[in-house]
């Protein structure tokens, strides 16, 4: 077969695998299989491209528009005022307010912003205008001039509002004098930088273990799977090219030709998906993440690569796995070297389980080299699990085979032979249970540790009371700026002021306020201050809780407008306004109100608020891990259906003459009940324990996380109830391929 005019033969050998992989048994289905499978691979591989595209042009925006300080040599010629503030959407992450205003005529502009807004006028993001909107943020911060170009974000969706106080600026601390913008201007000035992504974004490696490990691992966990479908009858063909003569090139060729039209049509089938995210930003479901067209664009070229980069790893896996079957001397293939290598894989089980679940121990306070640990156990235990489980089941089949004998139960019999005899089929068949359980336990734990500080405060703040508002005006402020403010309030909404005692844990709890505020609150209004002992109000009992130390009691004083803003300068008082019938405070007008009276603004928030808001980015990462993680499970699931299909059909056909023996179909619905449902069961319950153990170690150094049982008997009692719906499509397919064998 390996004559002359190797370029001629090569393309015929090519053709003949192309033939034989339109005609052999379940062709259609590995077809499908290797399609989807390439295509998921191919996204996978080109999404990990997308994200360094990401990483790379949010770095890049972020150094072009961070300050650059003056020098002696630019200080005197042109300038900009700078000063770095914040703000919040209700239950959202804080975002950047920067106060800018023209110190020089010729002062310079921060990327983004194409000329300089006017005197009590702001230029917002669009992400910021779109999500701010039931909020009225196009009014916060004063008339809207514009909106930030994209060449100024982080990203297309980043919140960010530059803002020129009416009042002015002053070349006083905190307000900086800026001199350019990026490392062109000059050195960048540390802690001017507007937004917040440094700070929240995780880094690049991170992101990019999630892709991997719950995308890219269950992506090639189904071509893998796609691959080893219908081995029975590749065995044999492989037996007859050994029995003409043929060579290893040969045979390689062959299954090259097999793969080659699925695998090319899967790999060049994500070009429409990334060309899309090219040319569109694109909102990612669950998310809410708007990704940059223009930075896949101009960084994201290693796209292209990705369907090349596929198929041909597509095409080695498959010659591979060819090469690695056993090459029969007769016209049957032989089993003992597959059986053998499912044992050894078997015996690394333990170990790679004990790698995954203790060995980032070993790595102490180092987050990084934690991952790097559990990651490489969690591929060793998905690479060994599905083998372990195989020997067991092989090992049970024994035993299954001779009770079947002895009992004259011929479902059990057959199906003890097959799976004591075939421990390769087993394992293909439970390999996307286990991984699917595996994944399932290490999304939870991921989103767990991300989003375990914000449920906590979550939990915590439950108890507080959002009818009441906190309000801190940013930076020093004047009494009559206070007394704008108070001038500004909303209709129906009341001042009081609580300051602490002198001494902490000595004297009174002063409460100020007017004798509406004072009778909502449940205290008494009185032209003497009155002496209070206990809070009855619950806004007050939470306003004492989160902001006063000590204080043996408190001393109430009724206060009118001007004393009211006399009292909120001082830093160490607390300045809250309730509504008098109780409601809820209008909290967005309340922040705009502060925009208009303070020069900086202020933070408007109800008791606590501002631990909660620390958590926030990490609940957003959380939302990343459920999306992948809910992906990842789907593409496990298709593994599963499409190895199960695989495996009925050439079950079904083994089985279909034994109705002659048997004289009916009911062999078949116990056969596949032990050879299809045992061993899924079992995988499930393996899964399960092996997946919870290893998902231990995602926690922050020092602690451990635990699944939580109900999640993982659900997952098991819907892998189990997948399990016997499988078993009863294996015995349909079984009785009916009997049927047309019988006809």
């Amino acid at each position: 077969m390996s004559g002359a005019g190797h370029g001629g033969l090569s393309l015929r050998l090519l053709r003949i695998g192309r033939d034989a992989g339109r005609r052999s048994e379940g062709a259609g289905t590995r077809a499908a299989a290797l399609a989807l499978s390439a295509l998921a691979v191919a996204l996978c591989l080109g999404l990990m491209a997308m994200v360094h595209a990401h990483y790379v042009g949010k770095e890049l925006r972020r150094d072009a528009r961070t300050p650059v300080g003056p020098t002696e040599r630019s200080q005197a010629t042109r300038a900009t005022l700078w000063l770095v503030g914040s703000d919040a959407l209700k239950g959202q992450r804080i975002y950047t307010v920067v106060f800018i205003a023209p110190h020089t005529p010729n002062a310079p502009l921060p990327p983004g912003v194409d000329r300089w807004p006017g005197p009590g006028e702001a230029v917002l993001s669009p992400g910021l205008l779109k999500a701010g909107a039931a909020e009225g943020i196009a009014d916060r911060y004063g008339k809207l001039s514009g909106t930030v170009g994209q060449e100024g974000l982080d990203d297309p969706g980043e919140w960010l509002a530059y803002v020129r106080p009416a009042q002015g600026m002053k070349a006083e601390a905190p307000i900086e004098a800026v001199v350019g913008f990026g490392p062109e201007a000059g050195t960048p000035a540390e802690g001017l930088e507007p937004g917040t992504g440094r700070d929240n974004d995780k880094p690049e490696w991170m992101f990019q273990g999630l892709v991997v490990g719950l995308l890219l691992v269950p992506s090639l966990v189904l071509l893998a799977t796609a691959l080893r479908a219908g081995t029975h009858g590749r065995d044999r063909r492989a037996a007859l090219v050994d029995a003409l003569g043929g060579l290893r090139r040969d045979r390689a060729l062959i299954a090259a030709g097999e793969a080659m039209r699925p695998v090319t049509w899967g790999a060049l089938a994500s070009l429409p998906f990334f060309a899309v995210a090219a040319f569109v930003d694109v909102r990612i479901p669950l998310v809410g993440y708007l990704t940059s067209s223009a930075d896949v664009r101009q960084h994201g070229w290693p796209v292209l690569l990705t369907p090349v980069a596929v198929i041909v790893t597509a095409l080695a896996l498959a010659v591979i796995s060819d090469q690695l079957s056993s090459r029969a001397k007769g016209p049957r293939p032989a089993h003992a070297s597959r059986s053998r290598r499912q044992r050894y894989l078997a015996m690394l089980c333990a170990p790679a389980i004990l790698l995954a679940g203790r060995g980032p121990e070993l790595a102490g306070d180092s987050t990084q080299y934690r991952a790097w640990i559990s990651w490489i156990g969690l591929a060793l235990v998905v690479l060994t699990l599905p083998a372990a489980v195989a020997v067991v089941v092989a090992k049970l089949g024994e035993g299954l085979e001779r009770t079947g004998r002895q009992r004259g139960w011929a479902g059990a019999l057959i199906a003890g032979r097959r799976i004591s005899h075939y421990p390769a089929a087993t394992a293909r068949l439970v390999t996307g249970v286990t991984v699917a359980l595996i994944v399932f336990a290490q999304a939870l734990a991921w989103q767990a540790m991300f989003g375990t500080y914000h449920a906590e405060m979550e939990e915590i703040l439950s108890a507080t009371d959002r009818t009441v508002a906190e309000i801190g005006p940013r930076g020093t402020v004047s009494t009559r700026e206070a007394a704008a403010y108070l001038e500004l309030l909303p209709e129906g909404h009341v001042p009081v002021v609580i300051a602490p005692p002198r001494t902490a844990g000595d004297g009174p709890i002063t409460v100020s306020g007017g004798c509406v505020a004072l009778e909502s609150l449940r205290l008494p209004c009185s032209p003497a201050p009155s002496r209070v002992d206990a809070a009855l109000d619950r806004r007050l009992q939470q306003l004492l809780d989160w902001n006063t130390e000590g204080g043996t009691y408190l001393k109430v004083v009724r206060a009118d407008q001007a004393e009211l803003a006399k009292q909120t300068v001082h830093s160490t008082n607390t300045l809250a306004v309730v509504r008098a019938d109780g409601g809820v405070p209008a909290v967005a007008a309340l922040k705009e109100a502060s925009y208009l009276a303070y020069p900086r603004g202020a933070q408007v928030r109800f008791p606590g608020e501002e631990w909660l808001a620390d958590g926030i980015p990490d609940r957003d990462q959380g939302r990343w891990i459920r999306l992948f993680g809910v992906l990842g499970t789907a593409i496990l699931v298709l593994a599963i259906g499409l190895t199960g299909k695989a495996e009925f059909l050439r079950q079904g056909r083994a089985l279909a003459p034994l109705t002659v023996l048997t004289g009916g179909y009911r062999v078949f619905r116990s056969s596949a009940a032990w050879a299809i449902v045992a061993p899924l069961a079992l995988a499930a319950l393996a899964g399960c324990v092996v997946a919870a153990w290893t998902a231990r170690p995602v926690a922050r150094p020092g602690m451990a996380y635990f699944v939580p049982g109900g999640l993982m008997a659900t997952a098991v009692s819907v892998v189990l109830a997948v399990s016997v719906v499988m078993g009863l499509w294996a015995a349909r397919i079984a009785g009916r391929q009997a049927r047309d064998w019988r006809a």
